[in-house]
């Protein structure tokens, strides 16, 4: 395929291009630079159209897509807690087919809103990340399955370091099924259990600092912070991070270890903004997910409005579109999320002269707070278009 003429973000910095020629052969992109020959390929015009990187959703929850709204009121611990919160006991009482069909509906709305990557953190076990991968066939949208054990240590193994052979059999299928392990937090394993995760070369992310009430539990079990204990995982990202002291967040960073913010899913059910600003700040490459479908729609556009509108004006478009794609395939180790030579050739055409965006001063600005879901034409996985038509 070659795309000819189309205004582009290019690179690992988003450098705009206001006209440039496109060749994508393999489901990768092959050249990109202006005046190319064709050479035996569908050749496409790109004028009025926008190139940008496939948006990376580096958090979440698709399982409770079924459980939309039902938590509204409750804090996290009363929502989202893998034990007693309301969402275990949905998901725990819904038939799986049930379960699917709403998942499905979730990924088929992430791709028509210009995500081309997530990554899910998949409860319930090896069944749970089986689910998820059915969906994934059937969908054309590239789904990191982060997987993790359905049976959790109680506070007397964790105290003592007990892990129950069931858990250890079980880590190891999901192990050897998923994409890699997407662990609930450090308060419901013991230190044994999370260096037995760092021992997977797989993709190893954790929840951490979410919450007071889950830093000061942290403390109260082990005498240790959260993020302490949940670096003993060796995670490549920790998500959400809102409570981390600047001592926590500059050990993440010289570790090399991401992390994902949650702004929309930290204000609704903690009435928090993230300090995204003070993480750029400390050394951490910061991605952005949107978290539980059960409280927030997995719309990525809206994430990074609220991310940039609520960062006080320490943060630009040009930043929170970079943690929207670049910075999701740098965490993941993966080569996504950029318009560049060698890297996977998924991304989205954008309409420049759509009634929202017309006319485009700013192209980040643009694509922060005045596009959505109606200003795509064509979204691109694989070298494939997938949804919409060029």
């Amino acid at each position: 395929m070659l795309i000819r003429n189309v205004s582009a973000l290019l690179g690992l910095d988003l450098t705009y291009n206001k006209s440039v020629d496109i060749r994508i052969r393999g489901g990768i992109f092959a050249d990109i630079k202006k005046n190319l020959d064709c050479v035996d390929e569908d050749v496409h015009n790109g004028e009025g159209l926008l190139a940008v990187p496939g948006f990376v959703n580096c958090h979440t929850h698709i399982g409770d897509s079924i459980a939309k709204d039902i938590s509204l009121g409750l804090d996290v611990q009363g929502s989202v807690h893998p034990v007693y919160g309301v969402k275990s006991h949905v998901l725990h009482k819904t038939e799986p087919s049930h379960l699917v069909q709403f998942m499905k509906h979730s990924c088929v709305s992430m791709l028509a809103g210009g995500t081309t990557t997530f990554a899910d953190f998949r409860e319930g076990g090896p069944a749970g990340v089986s689910m998820l991968q059915k969906i994934c066939d059937t969908v054309p949208i590239r789904g990191i399955i982060l997987g993790r054990v359905n049976k959790y240590q109680n506070e007397h193994q964790i105290k003592n370091d007990i892990i129950i052979p069931s858990i250890r059999d079980n880590i190891n299928n999901i192990i050897n099924q998923a994409d890699g392990l997407g662990i609930s937090g450090a308060n419901e394993n013991s230190d044994t259990m999370l260096e037995l995760y760092s021992k997977t070369s797989k993709i190893r992310a954790i929840h951490a600092a979410e919450t007071t009430v889950s830093m000061r539990d942290s403390y109260d079990m082990s005498g240790k912070s959260e993020v302490e204990r949940a670096l003993l995982m060796k995670p490549h990202f920790l998500v959400h991070m809102v409570h981390a002291s600047d001592a926590e967040l500059k050990a993440a960073a010289d570790n090399d270890v991401g992390i994902v913010a949650c702004p929309r899913s930290n204000a609704v059910l903690s009435g928090i903004i993230p300090n995204i600003a003070g993480m750029v700040d400390a050394g951490c490459i910061v991605a952005l997910g949107t978290d539980n479908i059960m409280v927030n729609s997995p719309d990525m556009f809206r994430e990074m409005e609220f991310a940039w509108k609520t960062s006080g004006g320490k943060l630009t478009p040009h930043d929170v579109l970079r943690m929207a794609t670049v910075n999701g395939g740098r965490i993941l180790r993966m080569r996504l999320g950029a318009i560049q030579t060698g890297y996977m050739a998924d991304f989205i055409l954008v309409e420049k002269h759509h009634i929202n965006i017309d006319p485009m001063h700013n192209p980040y600005a643009a694509l922060v707070h005045r596009t959505s879901t109606d200003s795509i034409r064509t979204v691109i996985v694989d070298g494939r278009v997938v949804h919409g038509s060029i």
